[in-house]
């Protein structure tokens, strides 16, 4: 599974280009995938940037709908009209479309999220607020993880 882990600032030029974090693209280069799927989100004003891997993998839960509903149509629409396949060039730099960079409200400064098998991309003080609402969020319904057996000296493999 992937580990996009973080919060990373960076630059938007005036072209729309910015650099995926340094920690991001490793992830990307150990998962064996430089392609990404860049969307904007649909619950809230950021992006989405999903390993092409895992993007597929999500894109397969459509088959629950039947193929011409209403559901099917709005999560394809959802989920497709506007996602742009991208891979970093050599410097890392992609480039993002307008319609992205005004979903998101980005402006020179942005912030990478980590959320483990995907990140998100915000405006700085947006992206500060949400994490603070979603940890707050958390707190109030108690919410826990159990940890994963680990496997040690001993376990069988």
């Amino acid at each position: 599974m992937a580990r996009f882990m973080g919060t990373h600032t960076n630059r938007l030029d005036r072209k729309g280009r910015t650099s995926v974090p340094a920690p991001f693209r490793a992830e990307l280069a150990r998962l064996g995938t430089e392609e990404i799927v860049i969307r904007p989100s649909h619950r809230d004003n950021c992006l989405e940037a999903w390993p092409m891997p895992a993007f597929e993998a999500l894109a397969g839960g459509l088959d629950q709908f039947d193929v011409f509903s209403d559901a099917q149509d709005d999560m394809a629409a959802a989920l497709f009209a506007d996602a742009h396949p991208m891979r970093p060039d050599a410097e890392g730099r992609i480039l993002l479309p307008e319609l992205l960079i005004s979903h998101a409200g980005l402006g020179e400064s942005i912030s990478f999220v980590g959320l483990g098998k995907m990140f998100q991309i915000w405006e700085p003080e947006a992206a500060r607020r949400h994490t603070e609402a979603a940890r707050e969020r958390a707190r109030e319904r108690a919410l826990t993880l159990r940890a994963a057996a680990a496997a040690g000296p001993g376990s069988a493999a």
